[in-house]
């Protein structure tokens, strides 16, 4: 079993258990209290590369990856850098992630949100709307198609936007032939052992047809590397670890953004 296999099978298991503590027909009387909506996906479309900021406080390759600022301070940091959409890290058991930091990332910014986690069951679909998220993420690896184009259609129905993650041509067929989907995520990390290849991006790029929105994601940490992702036709990037790592956060999220400090910020 491979490391996402084992990611799968534990949000499965922690899922029947949520379920169990909130039943489903609870969870949807929060519907109701949704706030503003928040577009994701028009985000990434102005023009140059947008930037997705990612809280991320663990990966099962990277262990811990910084515990010494709150979430606030981080959201706040790519905020004021000029992020274009903030991305949450959900998960618990393998990214110490939580509900509760989605929450708390929309009650401290006007940015849209992507709750990022191993979406496998529609639980989890309205879960997210009622947490706050204005998108999810689906990965093609993670689930066979037709319960992809299940939870794709019920995030739809619900006014949620999805970051479709392909890693292969094989998962950018299905991505484009059973979900039509409008925004695609490129991940440069295999999944299933976690190494890192740039290059995927480049690759799989050729065969994504004209008008929908790419995104690149993971083994992006300097802005020549997003210069050159413009220059090919990507919308976006998404970055989580290079951001969470920096000594100057808000000072990373501009130079990768592209938005230098000006006299009035400063003062």
């Amino acid at each position: 079993m491979n490391v996402l296999e084992r990611i799968v099978e534990s949000t499965r298991d922690e899922v029947r258990r949520r379920r169990e503590d909130l039943p489903l027909a609870d969870l949807e009387r929060g519907l109701a209290g949704r706030g503003e909506d928040r577009p994701f996906a028009e985000a990434l479309s102005r023009p140059g590369v947008s930037l997705i900021a990612e809280h991320k406080r663990a990966s099962p390759s990277a262990g811990t990856i910084r515990d010494d600022l709150g979430l606030i301070e981080v959201v706040g940091a790519y905020q004021r850098g000029g992020a274009a959409a903030l991305s949450v890290l959900t998960e618990e058991r393998h990214f110490a992630g939580s509900l509760d930091d989605l929450r708390e990332a929309r009650a401290a910014c006007v940015l849209p949100l992507l709750r990022k986690d191993f979406i496998v069951d529609p639980y989890q679909v309205t879960e997210s709307a009622v947490a706050g998220a204005d998108a999810i993420l689906l990965i093609v690896a993670a689930l066979p198609a037709k319960e992809l184009a299940r939870l794709y259609a019920q995030a739809r129905d619900l006014d949620l936007d999805v970051l479709v993650e392909v890693h292969d041509g094989h998962e950018l067929s299905c991505a484009l032939e059973v979900l039509d989907a409008d925004v695609i995520a490129i991940n440069n990390r295999d999944l299933t052992d976690f190494t890192v290849d740039l290059q995927r991006t480049y690759e799989l790029l050729a065969d994504v047809p004209a008008g929908k929105t790419v995104v690149s994601e993971s083994g992006i940490h300097a802005r020549e590397q997003v210069d050159a992702l413009e220059n090919v036709g990507v919308d976006a990037v998404l970055v989580g670890e290079t951001l969470m790592r920096a000594p100057d956060v808000e000072g990373t999220v501009r130079e990768l953004a592209g938005r230098p400090l000006d006299l009035g910020e400063e003062l």
